[in-house]
């Protein structure tokens, strides 16, 4: 975390024998636990569990950008080809997913190593006086909102999960089963610790990066708002509960107006002194010149540089994305033909776009994230008669930026990645008005929305001169009826959104993710043969499988997901 020193060589080390006297004496040299949990020492557990947050890899990314992405039709894997982490490209095509691959197995792992690190520091901190450390109460708060947000991280990813809090020794988090909360109290669970990070946080932190009230507040109104869409066995959606959908506007009333769009789209994707900006309401801080090796650089999305610029042209646009920019001569998506044609790189001054397409989506020709001395070439894609000629650019710097970091094979950068931003809360409370049949009131949060993005032209406008999206207007432009506004908030939230890991997610929790993505299949196939004979499974690939690793680690206490 910047601002925050990271405490990663915190040594744990507990003596439980009875064999002699000899080995009850502590080791010298050596701190027990019971040592570390002081007043001077207690925040280094917190700071440990922050730390978690970038303690992934490129093939564990916790950006979720296989998952999010890759798995919708989004985003193509990209990379040399469809052997090049293979695993990704299985996910990408819905085909041959099993239980034995490692980076599913290391994600859980990796997320349960996070979760046992906040589980730690709540331990500790609930030995200390309040008297000797008045921040306590605080940091059990922001320690919550961690367990939350990892808890929800694997709740989207496997669905069933088994959920241990800091009353639970790590060597017993294998005996507590997936299923002893069902889909509904595992939610809820999740929530709770939102909830109890809300009520005692503060409005704003002191140190960048903390959590705060508003940042709990956002996490539980998404956290809510999953919940709400109720699934059997199968993951059918089987209802969605009004109660739930309240409760997202109780959380999201308390966030609106403490934060505001940035008045610039591309802001949001800057480093530097754009980073922890207006719209961010949590973020994961990264760092680099800060004493250590390579600095702490975002190695969830390092893959994601052109190979023009080093390695290696992973998470890549889709086409199908791209069309979706395209809007009709009033300025609104073209919802039901969008796809019918592709857009034309080499004439794109022949559509009307949304501007978003620009600050999403590299396009050969143009200027690389903004730098007009810098242009995007074709011969910077790796394997283009695979995955195309674009390339993303909401998680890159500039090939020149000081924040561009050669870590040899590849080059990370020290941006920090936003992980709630204040459109997603606007969206997220437009959406449980619209399920509520209050859609006129979601009406101006989605326009608020388009509005910031049809102005987002500051660093484009010399070269992206097609541009133009309209708000909706009811009875002139559109037909606001419910239906149609659920329409205009999905399509928004894919646009606002797109490659920042949601999209998959999205699809699941409406119940359309088969529909939606055996109809991209068929189509994209023609822009990527790869997904000729891809095929969703419906009742089964909503989900991931429990790693066989961990379920023989639990001796069978776990229980495999539908399918699998």
């Amino acid at each position: 975390m910047k601002k925050i020193t990271y405490l990663l060589g915190i040594v744990l080390l507990t003596i439980s024998t009875a064999c002699s006297d000899f080995l009850e004496e502590e080791p010298y040299g050596v701190l027990s636990e019971e040592q570390l949990t002081t007043p001077e020492n207690v925040d280094g557990f917190v700071t440990s569990a922050y730390a978690a947050l970038g303690n992934d890899h490129y093939d564990i990314p916790f950006s979720l950008w296989p998952y999010g992405n890759v798995r919708s039709d989004d985003a193509y894997k990209g990379g040399s080809g469809t052997n090049d982490i293979q695993v990704f490209h299985f996910f990408e095509v819905s085909e041959n997913i099993r239980t034995d691959f490692g980076e599913l197995d290391a994600f859980w792992y990796n997320s349960f190593v996070a979760i046992s690190r906040v589980n730690k520091a709540l331990a500790a901190l609930n030995q200390i006086d309040e008297v000797d450390f008045p921040e306590k109460s605080t940091r059990i708060a922001e320690m919550k909102f961690l367990r939350g947000h990892f808890y929800f991280m694997l709740k989207i990813m496997y669905k069933y999960v088994p959920y241990v809090t800091e009353d639970i020794p790590v060597e017993e988090y294998g005996t507590i089963s997936n299923r002893a909360l069902n889909n509904d109290d595992l939610w809820s669970a999740i929530a709770g610790d939102f909830e109890a990070a809300a009520q005692v946080l503060p409005s704003s932190q002191p140190q960048v990066g903390r959590a705060d009230k508003t940042a709990a507040y956002a996490y539980l109104a998404k956290t809510r708002l999953y919940q709400a869409y109720e699934q059997d066995e199968n993951h059918n959606v089987v209802n969605i509960n009004q109660q739930r959908l309240q409760q997202v506007l109780d959380a999201t009333e308390q966030v609106m107006g403490t934060h505001q769009l940035e008045e610039d789209f591309a802001y949001n994707f800057l480093p530097g002194s754009f980073e922890n900006g207006q719209e961010a309401v949590f973020s994961i801080q990264f760092s680099d010149n800060d004493g250590t090796l390579h600095g702490r650089l975002n190695y969830s999305d390092v893959l994601a540089t052109p190979q023009g610029i080093g390695c290696c042209d992973f998470h890549k646009p889709s086409q199908n994305l791209v069309n979706a920019y395209k809007v009709d001569e009033q300025g609104l998506p073209l919802f039901s033909n969008y796809n019918e044609s592709n857009i034309d790189f080499n004439s794109l001054e022949n559509y009307r776009v949304d501007p978003r397409l620009y600050h999403t989506v590299a396009i050969p020709g143009l200027p690389w994230k903004y730098d007009q001395e810098n242009i995007y070439q074709e011969n910077w894609v790796r394997s283009p008669s695979t995955y195309g000629y674009t390339a993303s650019l909401k998680e890159n710097v500039t090939e020149d930026s000081e924040h561009l970091v050669n870590i040899d094979p590849f080059y990370g950068n020290s941006k920090n990645r936003i992980e709630i931003r204040y459109a997603d809360v606007l969206l997220m409370r437009a959406e449980a008005l619209i399920e509520l049949g209050r859609q006129n009131e979601a009406l101006p949060l989605i326009n608020e929305v388009r509005e910031r993005a049809n102005q987002s032209t500051t660093l484009i406008s010399s070269y992206a001169t097609n541009t133009g999206i309209s708000p909706y207007l009811d009875g002139e432009n559109i037909n606001w009826t419910q239906g149609v506004a659920r329409e205009a908030l999905r399509w928004e939230r894919r646009l606002e959104l797109a490659m920042e890991g949601n999209r998959f997610f999205d699809l699941v929790r409406w119940g359309i993710a088969d529909e939606t993505l055996n109809k991209y299949y068929s189509e994209e196939a023609e822009e990527a043969v790869y997904y000729e004979g891809a095929s969703f499974d419906e009742g089964r690939e909503e989900y991931l499988p429990i790693p066989q690793a961990q379920i023989n680690f639990s001796q069978d206490v776990y229980v495999q997901n539908t399918g699998y």
